[in-house]
């Protein structure tokens, strides 16, 4: 863990946390005055850089709350505790607009100072884990026509500030568009807020969203900020919304309206900068008829509406969403990735997903820690995946590709392993090996005809050239420039066609 840093002229606070913290095993760095601070973030590597700040307001040779506002230029999610003396205490709520995480009022109870500092550390953590996945995950995978159309939406909408309001089945992906619309948004610098609006209690909902003032209510013993103001500049995403209370949803229109809102016991309004994105997997039109959504509200969300695809209805995309739930889940684990055979992922395709993306995500991380072997074969899968039938392939397929199942209509085949497509198997030579592979080649091509489908050409090319990265990887322990060179290809050239074709 990232130290805490301290700065505050006054040498028994530093002490006190200092001491105090150790004990909790939180690593600190101390410092007396803003300049000191600022020299040492200048100097630090990425590995220095504080977990979370703690400053007091008023301190000879700089303010807090100027401090502040350099650190957030320089590192925007680092959380920042402001410590003010009471009297100071009109200047640590100004702090908020600045960004601040907390103010800690002295003279402070140490266990609850202790508290509020392993909250922001724990706060900042999660967050510097969000945005390694997402630097290191691509956004979203598919390749299905459905999916195809729901990356060109959010091209389309890259420039604009436009609300949307995404729909779909809960474990669709609803989020992950939200936060790719944000990422490609002009938006993309400020912070991206996420609240689901099902899982928060309706009495605390209103505060959760709106913030509240010093003194609203029993236990608001400092003024806190909602998540509107949380998302500053940036996205908020409302997940669930057709399960917000109805009171609320009519503060919510007019935060749409006219961008103000009011905290909590709080008689001054507040201007919101923020885009709105909804997500909800009910019939709001329904919902609407029911008297249970208020129609205005429905209208000012339905600006432009998302429909995102169940996985049943790209069925195409779960050996490309497996393969890579299956390194992620490897990745976390610090295992070995599993191989999954052709016979299982059809299996796996055949599965309906009531959870949808999320089901198959958690499906293939039991697998990582469940399955008894490196290569996960249709027993490995768990009874209600296995219990499915699939549907069976044509005599003649089965006669000239064993190992390949043909694929259903509307369903393109996977791409198959090296040792299937290169190698020979047992008692075989590498001629026969070789003319085994084109006429399978050529089988399955009359298989694709034979269903109507007008994108053969590629379906047949990505899984020719899926084939010859992985073969040539294999054979040069992932060394992708050596592998470039044995297959006559350019270094940029096997990198793009990798990130083409999900192989990363």
């Amino acid at each position: 863990m990232r130290p805490i840093w301290i700065v505050d002229d006054d040498q028994s606070i530093r002490f006190v946390l200092e001491k105090a913290l150790a004990r909790e095993n939180l690593p600190t760095r101390s410092f007396t005055n803003p300049r000191e601070l600022l020299a040492a973030l200048a100097d630090a590597s990425e590995a220095d850089l504080p977990q979370v700040m703690i400053s007091d307001i008023r301190m000879p040779g700089g303010s807090g709350l100027d401090l502040l506002e350099k650190v957030r230029q320089r590192l925007p999610g680092l959380p920042v505790i402001i410590m003010t003396a009471f009297s100071d205490l009109d200047s640590a709520v100004s702090a908020f607009q600045g960004g601040a995480f907390e103010y800690l009022p002295k003279p402070f109870d140490l266990p609850k100072a202790v508290e509020l500092i392993r909250r922001a550390a724990d706060e900042s953590e999660r967050e510097q884990v969000a945005e390694e996945g997402m630097i290191a995950a691509p956004e979203m995978l598919g390749q299905a026509p459905a999916m195809q159309d729901v990356f060109r939406a959010i091209g389309r909408l890259s420039q604009s500030n436009v609300t949307v309001l995404v729909t779909g089945e809960s474990g669709s992906g609803k989020e992950l568009v939200a936060r790719a619309l944000h990422k490609h948004s002009p938006r993309a610098r400020g912070p991206f807020v996420a609240i689901n609006t099902a899982a928060i209690p309706k009495d605390l909902l209103e505060s959760e969203l709106f913030g509240h003032e010093r003194g609203a209510f029993t236990g608001a013993q400092a003024m806190r900020r909602g998540r509107f103001e949380q998302a500053e500049g940036g996205t908020l995403f409302l997940d669930e919304i057709g399960d917000m209370p109805f009171d609320l949803q009519t503060r919510l229109l007019r935060v749409l309206s006219d961008g103000n809102f009011y905290r909590v016991g709080g008689h001054s309004a507040v201007k919101a900068n923020v885009r709105v994105i909804a997500a909800t997997h009910q019939n709001l039109e329904q919902r609407v008829r029911e008297g249970a959504f208020r129609e205005d509200l429905f209208h000012r969300l339905n600006v432009i509406r998302l429909r995102l695809p169940a996985l049943r209805e790209r069925r195409e995309d779960v050996p490309l969403l497996a393969r890579f739930f299956l390194q992620q889940s490897a990745r976390q684990l610090g295992v070995e990735p599993k191989r999954i055979s052709e016979a299982a992922l059809q299996q796996l395709a055949a599965f309906d997903f009531p959870g949808n993306v999320r089901q198959l995500e958690n499906i293939c991380h039991w697998l990582t820690v469940m399955a008894p072997a490196q290569v996960i074969e249709v027993k490995d899968l768990p009874p209600e995946v296995v219990a499915q039938p699939v549907e069976a392939a044509p005599a003649a397929a089965v006669e000239t590709v064993p190992e390949a199942p043909v694929p259903k209509a509307g369903v393109e085949p996977a791409a198959r392993t090296p040792v299937d497509l290169a190698w020979p198997r047992p008692g075989q030579d590498l001629q026969v090996a070789a003319s085994d592979w084109e006429k399978g080649l050529q089988d399955e091509a009359l298989a694709l005809l034979a269903q109507g489908r007008t994108d053969v050409w590629d379906v047949l090319t990505r899984r020719f050239e899926t084939s010859l990265i992985q073969t040539a990887l294999a054979a040069t322990r992932g060394r992708r420039i050596e592998a470039a060179q044995k297959l006559g290809i350019g270094r940029n050239t096997i990198t793009r066609k990798i990130q083409e074709l999900g192989l990363e």
